[in-house]
């Protein structure tokens, strides 16, 4: 056995899932380019942290047209790309809810001895489905209940108030964005949380984002952790 074998074992996994609408309004104003450019950037970060303490792992879901898997739960060194995301379809959040909260009660994918998941809720619109039942079901299960989940406000159509409550970090109340800039910004802030996160003696401290709409792509975004 190697070191490097003892070490990626050791290692605890740090789940970051986000839950992104694909719906058809995404395609306008460049929302999903500028969502697929922020994706690219935070799975090059997170395959760049080391494993001492934590092995932070990445998944996708998408909710469009369909709701599905776009990229399992996978570690970050071992994805080799995303496949790019296309915009179309209605808002089936409910589903999406059901499907992270199946993902999360599923000790054979996340084990028990995980660090506490990040869950990323990002939607430009209304739900076009029942997403009240499984809204509820999400914040009561055992293990999904335990996530931190941060959301994300995208233009003027979005539903703030299904957002506002799906997040539960007083740390970190709805995030909203302005334009496809803002979303590379919110996941830039998000990624330096997530990694810092990871380097600590303590990764299952709440993620807490200092983020501001409109700052420039260069600007330092400041993190308090």
């Amino acid at each position: 056995m190697t070191i490097g074998d003892f070490v990626a074992k050791a290692a605890k996994p740090l789940p970051v899932i986000v839950l992104a609408d694909v719906s058809g309004s995404m395609a306008q104003d460049g929302k999903i380019e500028a969502l697929n450019d922020a994706l690219k950037s935070m799975v090059s970060s997170f395959a760049e942290e080391g494993r001492l303490n934590a092995e932070i792992q990445l998944g996708l879901i998408t909710f469009g047209m369909t709701v599905r898997d776009h990229l399992p739960l996978t570690p970050a060194h071992k994805i080799d790309g995303i496949q790019r995301l296309d915009a179309n379809g209605p808002t089936p959040m409910g589903a999406a809810f059901d499907r992270v909260t199946q993902l999360l009660e599923d000790k054979e994918i996340i084990p028990s001895r995980a660090y506490r998941p990040v869950v990323i809720l990002l939607s430009d619109g209304h739900p076009t489905d029942d997403m009240r039942g499984p809204f509820e079901r999400l914040a009561s299960s055992e293990r999904a209940s335990k996530a931190t989940r941060l959301s994300l406000s995208i233009g003027s159509d979005a539903n703030e108030a299904v957002l506002r409550d799906f997040s539960n970090d007083p740390e970190a109340p709805l995030f909203f964005a302005h334009d496809a800039k803002d979303i590379r910004n919110f996941f830039r802030a998000v990624t330096m949380s997530v990694c810092a996160r990871s380097r600590s003696a303590k990764p299952n401290s709440p993620v807490k984002i200092e983020y501001r709409p409109g700052d420039d792509d260069d600007d330092l975004l400041e993190l308090d952790l």
